[in-house]
This record gives C-alpha cells, structure tokens and sequence, in this order.
C-alpha cells in the first residue's frame, strides 16, 4: 500500500471513530432515567461557509456543505440545556488551471481539490420542549480536518482514458478549535426545521496552498439550515 492511500485511510478511520464517539457521548448524556420517551432530534443541514480573516480568505474559497446532527435536552433541567453533537462536510476548494507552452503548444491542467470536515459536542441552551418558536444558543468543541491533493494532468483530447497524470500533493491534517452560535428551531410536530449562524475557529491548520510550513489559524462564518426528526413524536399517531 502506498503511502498516499495509507495517509488517506488513517484519515477516513480517525474521522469515522469521531463520529461515533460523539454520537455516543450526546446519547449517553440524554439517556433515559426512567420509561419515558426518548427526547431531542435526529437532523441533517446544508451549509455555506465564508472565509473570516487573512488566513482563510488566503488559502480556502467560500464553499458549500452539509452535515448530521443530534440533539438531546435535559430534562432534568426543565429542558433548557442539551448535548449536542454532530459531523459535517465542505469542499473548500476546487480549482483547475491551465498552462499552454508557446512553442509546442502542449497544455498542462494543474487541478486542485481541498476538504474541510469537521466533528463537535457541546452544549446548547435555550427551550427544548414542545414549543413552536425554540431560539438557542451554543458553543462546541471540535476535531478538523482538512484535506488536499493536486494533480498536473496532460489531456489527451481524443481519448481521456490516455491522459498523463501526475500527483504533487496529498496532504490529510488535523486541527482543534470551536464554534459559538446562534439559531432558531421552527417545531412543527414529529418535524422540525433549523437555521442559524456560527462562527468557527480551527488552531495551528499547516499551510494548505502556499509555500513554506507555517501554521495558519482560520475562521469561518457559516450559515446553515436543515430539517430534523423530533424523536419524542415517533410513534404517535
């Protein structure tokens, strides 16, 4: 096995073990005490994501994703804090470029491709019960990675299957860092629909696309919206 393809099969099972590990964690913390039903929600979102600061704006691209997450109230606090946690996904960069020597006339593709993945928990405060209008408020802790290979391609324009490619990098790294947000639950029975804002933060990311290895420490705005399962309705009629 290569070196590349074992890098990137590290990265997938480090990514996957997280994502479990805060599933689990966010059922555990909401586990019932008695008979009762099962409380919270079981949702998935679409996200845009916009570059905040030098350091974003230099080495990553407004871009769209999407993501998974759960949340599970305490009811013994009168449901106004739950656990929260959840998993989401981005393509932070997809770019071709293409070079035409003079003389020959032969063309080079350089094309580009980066991810930007991303595993929280935390806790969100605001009403969890059986209201329509359900504001909340949050703050999560998060493992990122970020990812990104290129490749210089020389196209054969008769036969794709003939191109020439050449890999230049193949780069999977893991960064620390936070979100605190804001957003706003419609309830509408066994469904819900979810909107907010976040602002994120990762720590020490190594440089993506420019020379040398400097660390750089990103943050992004993202706005996101999504549709959830109110797990306390399953079942009823």
């Amino acid at each position: 096995m290569s070196g590349r393809t074992w890098s990137g099969a590290r990265e997938r099972a480090v990514v996957t073990r997280l994502a479990l590990s805060a599933a689990l964690l966010a059922a555990l913390l909401a586990a019932p005490r008695s008979a009762r039903a099962l409380e919270g929600k079981l949702g998935g979102y679409l996200q845009r994501i916009e570059p905040h600061g030098q350091d974003s704006r230099d080495f990553s691209r407004a871009s769209w994703g999407g993501g998974l997450y759960a949340t599970f109230p305490a009811p013994f606090l009168g449901s106004l804090l739950a656990g929260s946690a959840g998993f989401e996904y981005a393509n932070m960069l997809s770019d071709d470029k293409e070079f035409q020597d003079p003389q020959t006339l032969l063309r080079v593709v350089q094309e580009t491709r980066q991810y930007y993945a991303r595993v929280f928990l935390g806790p969100e405060f605001g009403p969890h019960g059986n209201g329509f209008l359900r504001p909340h408020v949050g703050a999560n802790l998060a493992c990122a990675f970020y990812g990104i290979h290129t490749d210089v391609v020389v196209p054969d324009d008769y036969n794709r299957q003939q191109e020439i490619r050449q890999s230049l990098r193949y780069e999977n790294n893991a960064a620390f860092g936070y979100d605190v947000n804001v957003g706003l639950d419609l309830n509408m029975g066994k469904f819900s629909t979810d909107g907010g804002v976040r602002f994120i933060k990762s720590f020490n990311v190594p440089q993506q696309l420019g020379p040398g290895s400097v660390s750089i420490n990103p943050g992004y705005f993202q706005i996101w919206v999504g549709v959830a399962v109110n797990l306390s309705e399953l079942g009823r009629p």
